[in-house]
């Protein structure tokens, strides 16, 4: 091994962890009008989208794991846009259901993508490649597991 491995510029996950600072800073004053952090809105997204699943399913969807959602789920529910409760068949399965508060916050955050969108100076056929390739990215990190 030659010491080029250990260059910055070699490294494939500096330019991902540039890419993914830089994009997630520009939600920043996006969403402080709406009073969410970038991972309760991507959490609302997922049930702006499926209305009610569980906290397992909800941790599978963000790739997160539920000592992170917890805390997150706990804020949300405060602020009134979900809710939590124990199924009644299993005590240890935790559903979230949106409420309706919760559905109005999505006319709210319409025109984040496009704004988002706007920040990035990309051609449409570079987005879509790169979409590919970070979700089979994604996937074969998943398998790798």
């Amino acid at each position: 091994m030659n010491d080029d491995a250990l260059k910055l510029e070699n490294q494939l996950c500096f330019p991902l962890y540039v890419a993914a600072k830089d994009l997630v800073g520009r939600y920043k004053p996006l969403l402080d009008r709406l009073d969410l952090t970038y991972t309760q809105y991507i959490a609302m997204l997922v049930l702006w989208q499926e209305k009610s699943l569980t906290v397992k399913d909800l941790g599978d969807a963000l790739h997160l794991d539920s000592g992170t959602l917890t805390p997150l789920l706990k804020r949300l529910e405060a602020k009134g846009y979900l809710e939590r409760r124990r199924s009644l068949a299993d005590e240890r399965v935790v559903n979230i259901t949106i409420t309706p508060t919760g559905e109005d916050l999505k006319q709210e955050a319409l025109e984040i993508p496009e704004r988002i969108a706007s920040c990035v100076p990309l051609e449409h056929e570079d987005l879509q490649t790169l979409y590919r390739l970070l979700y089979k990215l994604i996937g074969v990190m998943n398998c790798a597991d």
